[in-house]
């Protein structure tokens, strides 16, 4: 029997392109309705929402900026979402942002504080602040999902940087203290760990020597991390866990 969501709201962040525009797509097709949240692509964003509408359901979707490294505008957001659609079920932190590129062989002084600190708050801090505005409605329904968008950087260092690796793991601390806080609550909490997905920003110049590092051969592609964030919705029994899609790039899971 296929899973539903029927009159269920999924809050996607980064939801204008790339693995959000595919977890969006996936989720409204098993009936969610979606907040489509995006940071500056207003008309990707836009045509994401007449795409999701159009799909057989009835769903309902709407468009909402915010800049992910402002606070206030990350609470207005969330205000936002409630206000036009209500209070959400399903909470996918997915906007994020690499930063300054030093690889693996970079030395750390290159990477500024500002840097640092901007980093940690677009990727760590906005989805703690949206997850606390979340969770209390979720609690109260005894029904909820929480899942952060993490990296495989964050068990391996990556080829960025220690700031985008330290602001990845550091999801995986939230999502094992609030899979087992909420669990009795009816609210599961996992995290996604893509490597090397192609039709993404940050995967948009990947050399060949790159591509040659995955096992299976290729880069991986959005829908495939969106089919694991749609188990991991989907799957009451399936909490505190980090899923690792990389195309055999890491040997067990970090």
């Amino acid at each position: 029997m296929a899973a539903s969501l029927q009159g269920k709201l999924a809050l996607i962040t980064g939801a204008s392109g790339g693995i959000g525009k595919a977890t969006a797509i996936a989720l409204a097709k098993l009936g969610c309705s979606i907040a489509v949240h995006y940071s500056s692509a207003r008309d990707t964003a836009e045509a994401l929402v007449t795409e999701l509408i159009q799909l057989p359901g009835g769903i309902r979707a709407q468009a909402f900026q915010a800049d992910m490294g402002d606070y206030d505008q990350v609470r207005a957001l969330y205000a936002s979402v409630v206000d036009a659609l209500g209070h959400p079920d399903i909470l996918f932190n997915n906007a994020g942002m690499s930063g300054p590129k030093v690889g693996p062989q970079g030395d750390i002084e290159t990477v500024s504080l500002e840097d640092f600190e901007l980093t940690w708050k677009v990727n760590t801090g906005s989805s703690f602040l949206l997850t606390q505005l979340c969770v209390p409605h979720m609690v109260a329904q005894k029904y909820g999902r929480v899942v952060f968008c993490s990296s495989v950087a964050a068990g391996t260092g990556g080829v960025v940087g220690p700031h985008y690796a330290s602001s990845k793991s550091a999801m995986h601390g939230l999502v094992h203290w609030l899979a087992a806080r909420y669990a009795k609550d009816g609210v599961t909490c996992n995290a996604v760990a893509p490597a090397l997905i192609e039709d993404t920003k940050m995967m948009g110049d990947t050399a060949d020597a790159v591509r040659k590092l995955i096992p299976i051969g290729r880069l991986g592609r959005s829908h495939e991390v969106a089919s694991v964030v749609e188990m991991l919705v989907t799957n009451a029994y399936l909490t505190n866990k980090i899923i690792v899609v990389d195309g055999g790039l890491t040997p067990s899971a970090f």
